[in-house]
């Protein structure tokens, strides 16, 4: 683990993250100019034509293998293979989404909604939306999604108002992470069919003909070319290793980092950097995690294309070192251990004897 920076200062983000003394609101200004001096900015077209290429080769080929496979329970590994390109297409689906691939909206939402409704059956629009808010406001209670405790809890005050699911799962939320991930992929599908109800969602009627055909198509074949109950276990093993594959993506990222509240005001590059982890890694840590292993680096330039965010990471820790900010990053397996750590951290007011029958008692919260 690397961690540069001063000591803490009043009025830092609960959670042990640590502010320099500048709060100058050139910091950024001056950090964005030695990125764009380094060139990393700019857009990579062969890149992304490559990769989205073989993107759309790998998918094809495992569903090309599942019909030539046919009703065997060799389809198994095929499930295992294609969650792992679902979730290849859902990080190429977030690089559309910033941007990184095309320049203007029109072509990067095109492209979005082919990827992410038909292809792999996520709400394009839906989860642009969330993930907007998320990266405004990143690990901030009130404003971001990804902290909301609809069914974990993030820090001991949510924990104290927790009700419904979260307050029953919450106090063994740590033990309970993985298992529950099982689920995402299925959740990711329920709410983007939810969103289809929203009438400020724009372009609802075609992301809603985009996810009938994929979800048409995709059980459709399962249930043609498989039994019934291959049909269902294929459905199981695919959708919830494709939900562990996302979670363990985006978990590490900001899970554990320090939170923020209505009262916490940093600036855009304090905010953003403290509340962030890097995973270190090499050329294969790159590739299953999209690039996202970077994620200070992404949440300062978000526009910035995947493949110079691992450039942009020593210009980006070496100005946190010069201004006094701590810059935190650590291995794959030791930030899950982070993120675990604080979870289970964060339910302990749920773990508190008769803390449950308190709650239901008259006059309990």
């Amino acid at each position: 683990m690397t961690t540069t920076g001063s000591s803490a200062e009043r009025g830092a983000p609960r959670g042990g993250g640590r502010r320099g003394a500048s709060r100058t609101p050139s910091d950024f200004a001056a950090l964005t100019r030695r990125i764009e001096q380094a060139g990393l900015m700019r857009r990579r077209p062969v890149y992304y034509a490559v990769r989205l290429s073989a993107l759309a080769v790998l998918f094809i080929a495992g569903w090309a293998a599942f019909v030539l496979i046919g009703d065997s329970w060799w389809q198994m590994a095929v499930a295992v293979y294609l969650a792992a390109v679902f979730g290849q297409v859902a990080l190429a689906a977030h690089d559309l989404a910033h941007r990184q691939v095309f320049r203007t909206r029109g072509p990067s939402e095109a492209a979005g909604r082919i990827v992410g409704n038909l292809g792999i059956g996520m709400g394009y629009g839906w989860w642009q939306d969330k993930h907007t808010r998320h990266h405004a406001n990143p690990n901030h209670e009130d404003l971001d999604p990804d902290v909301a405790p609809d069914l974990l809890v993030w820090s001991h005050d949510q924990a104290e108002r927790a009700s419904g699911p979260a307050r029953i799962i919450g106090g063994w939320q740590a033990v309970l992470f993985y298992p529950l991930l099982t689920l995402e992929g299925l959740n990711l599908h329920v709410q983007s069919v939810r969103s289809l109800l929203r009438p400020r969602l724009r372009l609802r009627w075609l992301e809603a003909a985009l996810l009938a055909a994929h979800f048409a198509l995709y059980l459709g074949a399962l249930f043609t070319v498989l039994s019934p109950g291959k049909a269902l276990l294929f459905l199981a093993v695919h959708q919830g290793l494709f939900g562990v594959y996302l979670g363990s993506v985006f978990a590490p990222n900001h899970k554990g980092m320090p939170t923020l509240t209505g009262g916490d005001k940093p600036d855009f590059l304090r905010k953003q950097v403290l509340t962030s982890r890097n995973v270190t890694g090499g050329v294969f840590t790159d590739l299953a995690l999209g690039g996202l292993n970077y994620q200070i680096e992404h949440h300062l330039f978000p526009s910035m294309p995947s493949p110079h965010l691992r450039r942009a990471r020593p210009i980006v820790r070496a100005y946190c070192a010069e201004i006094g900010l701590s810059y935190h990053e650590t291995g794959f397996v030791r930030s899950h251990v982070e993120a675990l750590t604080h979870m289970h951290r964060a339910g302990a007011p749920l773990r508190r004897p008769g803390r449950t029958s308190e709650a239901a008692a008259p006059g309990g919260r």
